[in-house]
């Protein structure tokens, strides 16, 4: 077994090597339906208006392509000319008109765009949207922050248990069934220590560990396990086990 490392303090690196595309296997339509339309990733929903890919190239893979020609967001792709749109393999002038009449029809609805999502690279970036929440909190509570290959949220920080860490074994299962329901290609797991102190116990290493192997097996990457305390500024608010180098993340 790999001896984890203790890593200096630093930006975040998805491992795009082990990153298995699970939604370009999976249905749009069924993924939608699962989460939701509204929490749907975008290229689920640019996938079920486009309908079909094209030879070596699922429809997931090709929404991805026209988001990136794009800047990754729906508000350039919107911006698109038809001519534009058409440069892309696979899009022909039906599908192009039908990606203009979509988008045009949601910028009348939402009258603007829609503000871009947290873009998480650092374990002090959890700690920001976290901290006020575990202030009060009496209880440990498990978050799971689902971020896509740009490093940036899929939705809020997602609840996912109530309790002692330990109490439960369905953690691995509940993270990464949510995780693949968003089509993250990377998750940080977080939880609050009530006591303040937010060193890691070896029940907390442990269940890190599990999350990372089991990450492995569906191909979605942990990238941290942070571990809240007080909101004292000293000692250390919080503990990244990726910087303690107590798992071996990569």
């Amino acid at each position: 077994m790999k001896e984890p490392q203790k890593r200096p303090p630093g930006r975040y690196e998805i491992s795009l090597s082990r990153i298995k595309d699970l939604p370009g296997h999976r249905r749009p339509r069924e993924l939608a339906q699962e989460v939701g339309v509204s929490h749907a990733p975008d290229e689920v929903l640019l996938a079920i208006l486009l309908r079909a890919g094209i030879p070596g190239q699922s429809v997931i893979d090709l929404a991805r392509q026209v988001l990136d020609r794009h800047q990754g967001t729906l508000g350039q792709l919107a911006k698109a000319t038809h001519d534009e749109l058409r440069a892309i393999k696979g899009i022909g002038p039906v599908k192009a008109l039908e990606l203009q009449a979509a988008l045009e029809l949601g910028r009348r609805a939402a009258h603007g765009e829609s503000p871009p999502l947290p873009v998480v690279r650092e374990p002090k970036h959890v700690l920001e949207l976290l901290q006020r929440q575990t202030g009060q909190l009496d209880q440990e509570v498990v978050w799971m922050l689902p971020l896509d290959q740009k490093y940036r949220l899929r939705r809020a920080p997602l609840e996912i248990t109530k309790g002692i860490l330990n109490a439960s074994l369905s953690h691995p299962r509940e993270v990464f069934r949510e995780a693949i329901r968003l089509a993250a290609a990377a998750v940080i797991v977080a939880h609050n220590h009530p006591s303040g102190d937010p060193t890691p116990s070896a029940e907390d290493v442990q269940t890190t560990r599990q999350l990372i192997e089991t990450g492995r097996v569906v191909g979605i990457q942990l990238l941290d396990h942070i571990i809240i305390g007080g909101n004292q500024p000293a000692p250390p608010p919080y503990v990244s086990l990726r910087e303690a180098g107590l798992a071996d993340f990569t």
